[in-house]
């Protein structure tokens, strides 16, 4: 889909102010930890609150989304809540969404779950419908409250948070010149049907997965559109780690000054289907009107969407309606690793 009317009218993101250090879980492992720990480029994760879940983090998001594109809920005519963490197995995150923000009756409304690439696939499904005049504004959010079995891997990075984006024509705060998606049956990264954690491949979800998919997507879009690296002045990749969307750059020959104002996972961690957007929300946050934008989400079993956006000149004073990405990030309280298991429900028997 290529669509150069479209773009984002409003966005919003959401935090939890809780964290834990990694050098705190890495503690609890023993050397085990030390040497997972090392070398992830994260410093410390959100943790969601006792009451936080992916549906408060959705809504603290688009509230804030709503705020920077000066519209009435009531214009909303699409909501799609990306997720792989939604509180119910059957009973939609999106509809309670949709009735928090006062969307309600006039809106479809559905959950959509591709591991941590939901919320973009959400933003293609928006721009369709946008462009083809079925309704006036469509808004997709990201959000998580990612789980990780204790000791694995995973916990040392699975956080908590979220960004919505509103799609529409007039009034855009970044107009979007494209978009390309890139997909394959890569089973790096699963959960079954009752399992309480998520299990992986190990090394198997960089190379033949991750690398392979985000590279696939970005280096396809700007094929299509024409475009080089050049052309842009920032770039965003889906964070896992830090590491990652580093070694994403050096491969596509990117310089690091492009990558770096984006990379929020140093600070809370993998947000899963938050993770992407809530870095396109921090470049928003800082960019300057006419400038370029590269963000390729992934998400295990895999696929990526990848899109290119140019800033304009409402950018400046929109943003300045809603709380931004470095006032989440810098409003935090650290939690021992005993108050995060209690947090996360790890402890059985209470």
């Amino acid at each position: 889909m290529q669509n150069g009317i479209c773009g984002i009218v409003g966005y919003g993101s959401y935090i939890p102010r809780f964290r834990i250090k990694i050098e705190e879980i890495a503690k609890v492992w023993g050397k085990d930890g030390s040497r997972i720990a090392k070398g992830l480029g994260v410093v410390e994760k959100s943790v969601p609150d006792m009451d936080e879940d992916t549906i408060t983090i959705a809504v603290e998001a688009a509230k804030n989304a709503l705020k920077v594109a000066e519209i009435d809920p009531s214009e909303i005519n699409a909501i799609y809540t990306g997720s792989e963490s939604h509180p119910y197995t059957v009973k939609p995150t999106a509809s309670t969404v949709a009735e928090a923000l006062g969307a309600v009756p006039c809106v479809t409304c559905a959950d959509l779950e591709f591991a941590c690439k939901a919320g973009t696939a959400g933003i293609q499904m928006c721009m369709g419908l946008v462009a083809s005049d079925e309704i006036k504004y469509g808004m997709s959010i990201g959000a998580d409250c990612a789980q990780g079995k204790p000791g694995d891997a995973l916990e040392y990075t699975a956080s908590a948070g979220g960004a919505a984006y509103i799609i529409g024509k007039n009034g855009c705060v970044a107009k979007i010149e494209g978009t390309f998606s890139f997909t394959t049956d890569t089973p790096d990264f699963w959960r079954r049907d009752g399992a309480e954690f998520p299990c992986h491949a190990a090394r198997f979800t960089g190379e033949p997965a991750y690398f392979k998919h985000v590279i696939g997507g970005a280096q396809g879009l700007m094929d299509k559109l024409g475009t080089t690296i050049n052309d842009y002045d920032y770039f965003v990749f889906h964070q896992p780690n830090a590491k990652f969307p580093l070694r994403t750059a050096i491969s596509l020959q990117i310089p690091t000054e492009k990558l770096k104002e984006g990379l929020v996972v140093r600070h809370i961690g993998n947000s899963y289907s938050g993770s992407s957007l809530l870095g396109l929300a921090r470049i928003l946050d800082i960019a300057n009107p006419g400038e370029r934008i590269l963000v390729t989400s992934y998400g295990s079993g895999a696929g990526s969407d990848a899109f290119s956006l140019i800033t304009t000149d409402l950018l400046p004073e929109k943003r300045k309606n809603a709380p931004n990405v470095d006032d989440y990030i810098r409003l935090k309280e650290y939690v021992s690793y005993a108050l995060y298991a209690k947090h996360r429900s790890k402890i059985r028997g209470i």
